[in-house]
């Protein structure tokens, strides 16, 4: 029985060795490692953090920019025309740009949508115009230096086989669109 202690007593006594030698390594390595550089361990990680924080700065400025933006908008509504007196504005409008460029009168068709919320009509403006290229092309450039807002939509190049005159004569549609002010 005392030889059977004995070899029991070896055993413990070696497994403990081996437990405390196993502890003394893993507390130099873990000394080891706090004593190394610290660098990114997770590169996806940080970089996915960037590309929140860039996100979040852009977010901000726009925050920032906001009255500048909200200002500009107002200005914009107040220089459109009012719709009491715009319908007449564009068609004198368009007629005097027509005459200037050297095509004939447009025929004018206009479509108002109400935008009560912003207290806007959107008008749609289908025009038809006729004459030579290069009247045609300063027709468009005086839309474009026009002191009101124009948007042309589309062009389309008329085949109007009942169109009288000059062979470099063409007819154009255009489709158009401008806003009146209908609030206070």
């Amino acid at each position: 029985m005392r030889h059977d202690f004995t070899k029991r007593k070896r055993v413990i006594l070696g497994t403990l060795i081996v437990l405390v030698v196993a502890d003394v390594a893993l507390a130099a390595y873990s000394v080891h490692l706090s004593a190394a550089p610290q660098g990114p361990q997770f590169p996806a990680l940080e970089r996915q953090l960037k590309l929140l924080q860039a996100e979040i700065a852009r977010e901000q400025k726009i925050r920032d920019d906001m009255p500048d933006t909200q200002q500009d908008c107002e200005r914009f509504e107040g220089s459109l025309m009012p719709a009491s007196n715009g319908y007449s504005s564009v068609s004198a409008e368009l007629g005097g740009i027509a005459k200037k460029s050297g095509v004939q009168a447009p025929d004018l068709s206009f479509k108002p949508t109400a935008i009560p919320e912003r207290g806007l009509t959107e008008v749609a403006v289908d025009a038809s115009i006729q004459g030579d290229y290069k009247s045609v092309v300063l027709f468009l450039n005086g839309l474009q230096r026009s002191a009101n807002n124009y948007e042309v939509e589309s062009l389309t190049l008329g085949t109007d086989k009942q169109v009288q005159g000059p062979a470099n004569m063409i007819r154009v549609t255009l489709h158009l669109k401008t806003f009146f002010r209908t609030g206070a």
